[in-house]
């Protein structure tokens, strides 16, 4: 509908206004009648009233009389008459380029403005028709008036898009055509002149605007049309590389169905072979928008290759982010026969160019980067979003320490020597990357910039495995030293507390040789500390593992840290819900615990904060942890935590090595990470530094989560029940040991009970013994490392003549290592050194009652 420009003097009038005058005429006569009656009655009873009661009458009306003149003169008041409704709140109705109507719910008209009248068939006989009545005569809008209807007699909002055919009006020339109209209804606020809930009806003819939509909509469909099916494939891509557009003859070739398609879920990863995504995505320095061909491998859905070549722009923003791409895909699969040879060469170089594993730089005669290939970036860590490569020196890339020998062999290569010698180099980006670049001189060429070909190899993984054998050759080296000390030490304090022993059943409390007896007992177990922490370094030690309970652990432990750490550090313990059981020696693993602290106080000379913190880690959990070996599976996590100096990398990589130490002479012997290092791993576990210079250090342990099977269940219950166990027996038992104070002590302690003890130097006169007494022994307790023949080969040997018999090995070392060494390992004992002479009788005792319990 047009509407018709408003001119100076022209006012819109309403094609219907409600007047309030009808109530003003009867407010006036009201009036009238009073004051017509008040006369009368002065007149009729003015000799009653008196006279000044007249007065005040009279004068009350002349006063009003004088206000009323003097509000008229100064404008307070007006006559009312049609002026009174050219506000400014009703010229912005009555100006409205829609049709507005004021109607009751009931649908009595109040007011209509003159856009309204100017819809075809909105006036019957000069009067105005209500909305409904207007679309009345056309099916179409039906629904929509009722729906419309409803809400206004609800008093809701309500909008509608009505189409109707040929119009309001009907037009016979134009009835194909179908004309929109935008229906609305909303609620009015109650007002002092309305005795009923009002609501106002708008009407707006929409047509002009959806069809200047719907044209724009179908020019922008067919010019999609024209790239979907182009000959040649296109697509755009954003700064992080996700594909925002694909046409359709690029999605044919790949082998993707484009109604599958959505924005960003695709990335140039998924489509370009290999590092090529790196060439898509950097622009120039300068921001300048250059149009580049690069000859390259797409893959195809079905992971197929398709050479192409790629017309691609790229350019950066104002800020120097990375804006998006437009790229042109020409199929190289299908070229013409007739082209040329040198063309199809050129193709076949950039193709392998940009497909190998390994790094291609040329540079200018200044060292600067000219071009690349794909493999580039990654190689170099280089991200292209942030700045492009092109005209980087190559000597800003690599750390500071080669920067030197890089120089020389670049000039070497300008002086067109034959052999220059390869630089080996670390990456100034962040992370330990090494790379080893092959430099020699380019072909020149007229007008050509490239003076330098390098060829780079990431050493970095390389180098990580390089560095991890040496270590572990280091560490097998110093265990086996270590192991071998301890096993021997382990036989000298089994001599020293089993003769401390047997002292002191001669020796009560009372005596004055107890005390010096006790003394000895101690130092001896003191040592057999130390060389538990041999053995744990070297992983040979002898673990008395037991299903523990991490928490109660921690907590027992809580005070005794508290003391250690002092008054400066503060120690926080943390713990997870429900953490798992795990399997470990308990004394072992506190040994764990205290040396982290200790290490994390001496870390803080200033005081600071520890946290122990214990949680569980699922086996989904521990597959997405980045720490190298780590096996996903259950683990419970033990964190020792603290705020202080923290490490570099270089310490990191050489704390667990023993006798290193960061600390002043005298205050640290080495030996106490790589003893938890050797704890942790014999228990199965797994330890990780996690450090940051100048803020502290995390160390993290993942211990397996235990699982108890039936057997173990019912084993429990019924150890839990057994009644206590007499020592003493009459049994002949063979006792084979190379060490003469062991054999000695343990010969008497089983003597002492009651048993009758056979004894033997070595494996040899082992097998001499037993054929003397015509092997009629009921147990054989051996040491397994001895000269000549060892315990598993002297127990090959008895298993021939008495397969049944049971035995009891005994050494310094773990018993995994020496069941390893065992063929029928499950049949044989096992005793750690140093024991006691109540721990050698009660193992004996059980092992031979488990020999009496009847079949």
């Amino acid at each position: 509908m047009a509407t018709t420009p408003l001119g100076e003097g022209s006012y819109p009038d309403p094609v219907l206004a409600s007047s309030r005058s009808g109530a003003g005429l009867w407010r006036v006569v009201a009036l009238g009648v009073f004051l017509v009656a008040m006369a009368a009655g002065f007149a009729m009873f003015g000799d009653r009233i008196p006279a000044e009661l007249v007065m005040t009458f009279v004068g009350i009306l002349a006063v009003a009389g004088v206000f009323f003149m003097f509000g008229i003169a100064a404008g307070l008041f007006r006559f009312s008459g049609a002026e009174e409704r050219r506000t400014i709140a009703n010229a912005v109705i009555d100006s409205a380029g829609r049709g507005i109507v004021v109607a009751d719910r009931d649908g009595k008209i109040s007011y209509v403005n003159s856009s309204y009248g100017a819809f075809p068939s909105a006036l019957h006989n000069g009067l105005p028709v209500s909305v409904p009545r207007l679309f009345a005569g056309h099916a179409d809008a039906s629904e929509a008036i009722y729906r419309l209807v409803r809400a206004a007699k609800d008093g809701r909002s309500a909008a509608e898009n009505i189409r109707i055919l040929g119009g309001l009006g009907g037009a016979a020339d134009d009835s194909a055509r179908a004309y929109w109209y935008k229906v609305t209804v909303r609620p009015l606020p109650e007002t002092e002149d309305a005795h009923k809930p009002m609501v106002a009806w708008t009407i707006e003819d929409m047509t002009r605007d959806r069809e200047s939509n719907e044209t724009a909509f179908r020019d922008l469909q067919r010019a999609i049309d024209y790239l979907d099916h182009s000959p040649s494939g296109f697509f755009s891509a954003d700064a992080q590389g996700r594909i925002q557009y694909l046409n359709s003859t690029l999605a044919d070739w790949l082998g993707y169905d484009l109604a599958e398609f959505n924005a960003g879920h695709l990335r140039l990863e998924d489509v370009v072979r290999g590092d090529g995504s790196s060439l898509l995505m950097r622009g120039r320095r300068d921001g300048e928008i250059r149009t580049e061909i690069i000859d390259i491998d797409l893959v195809r859905r079905n992971g197929t290759t398709l050479p192409v070549r790629l017309l691609h722009r790229a350019a950066r923003l104002a800020d120097g982010e990375l804006g998006e791409t437009r790229t042109l895909v020409l199929d190289m699969s299908s070229a013409p026969d007739t082209e040329e040879e040198l063309r199809a060469a050129e193709v076949r170089f950039s193709r392998f160019f940009n497909d190998t594993p390994f790094a291609i730089a040329t540079l200018d005669s200044a060292g600067r980067v000219v071009r690349t290939n794909a493999p580039f970036g990654r190689i170099f860590h280089w991200s292209g979003e942030e700045e492009s490569v092109e005209q980087q020196p190559l000597r800003d890339l690599i750390g500071e320490g080669s920067r030197e020998k890089l120089d020389k062999a670049i000039a070497a290569a300008m002086a067109r020597q034959s052999e220059v010698e390869p630089v080996d180099a670390l990456l100034s980006a962040a992370g330990d990357h090494a790379v080893r670049l092959y430099i020699s001189a380019s072909e020149s060429s007229a007008g050509s910039p490239e003076q330098v070909n390098v060829y780079a190899l990431d050493m970095t993984d390389q180098r990580k495995l390089e560095a991890q054998f040496a270590q572990s050759q280091k560490m097998q080296a110093v265990g086996q030293l270590a192991g071998g000390v301890a096993h021997d030490f382990n036989n000298l304090l089994t001599a020293i507390i089993g003769f401390s022993d047997l002292l002191l059943l001669k020796h009560k409390p009372g005596d004055p040789s107890f005390n010096e007896l006790m003394q000895i007992k101690q130092n001896a177990n003191r040592a057999a500390g130390l060389t538990r922490q041999l053995l744990a370094f070297s992983r040979r030690q002898t673990l008395r593992p037991q299903v523990l309970e991490l928490p109660l652990i921690v907590d027992d432990l809580t005070v005794l840290l508290k003391r250690m750490i002092g008054e400066k550090n503060h120690l926080s313990v943390e713990h997870g819900r429900n953490i798992w059981p795990v399997r470990a020696d308990v004394v072992q693993l506190e040994q764990v615990i205290i040396n982290l602290v200790v290490n994390a106080r001496d870390a803080m000379p200033d005081g600071g904060s520890i946290t122990v913190r214990t949680s569980n880690i699922t086996e989904a959990e521990a597959a997405s942890l980045r720490f190298d070996g780590l096996v996903p599976a259950d683990y419970v996590l033990i964190d020792v935590e603290d705020t202080g100096t923290g490490m570099s990398p270089e310490v990191l990589q050489k704390i667990f090595e023993p006798f290193f130490t960061t600390k002043e002479l005298g205050k640290g012997t080495g030996l106490g990470l790589s003893t938890v290092y050797g704890i942790v791993k014999q228990t199965e576990g797994f330890i990780y530094p996690v450090s940051v210079l100048g803020e502290g250090t995390t160390f993290k342990i993942f211990l397996p989560r235990y699982v108890p099977t039936e057997a173990e269940l019912t084993a429990k219950i019924a150890a839990a029940t057994a009644p206590a166990k007499d020592l003493t027996g009459n049994e002949r038992i063979l006792l084979v040991e190379d060490e003469e104070s062991v054999r000695a002590f343990s010969a008497r302690a089983l003597r002492t009970t009651g048993y009758k003890v056979y004894e033997a130097e070595g494996g040899d006169e082992a097998i001499e013994v037993l054929e003397e007494i015509d092997y009629k022994v009921d147990l054989v307790i051996s040491d397994v490392v001895m000269p000549e023949m060892d315990g598993p080969t002297l127990l090959k040997h008895i298993r021939e003549k008495m397969p049944d018999l049971k035995v009891i090995f005994v050494s310094g070392y773990a018993e995994e290592s020496v069941r390893r060494d065992i063929s029928d390992d499950q049949s044989v004992d096992f005793l750690p050194k140093p024991y006691s002479l109540d721990q050698i009788n009660s193992k004996v005792k059980e092992v031979l009652r488990r020999i009496d319990k009847p079949e």
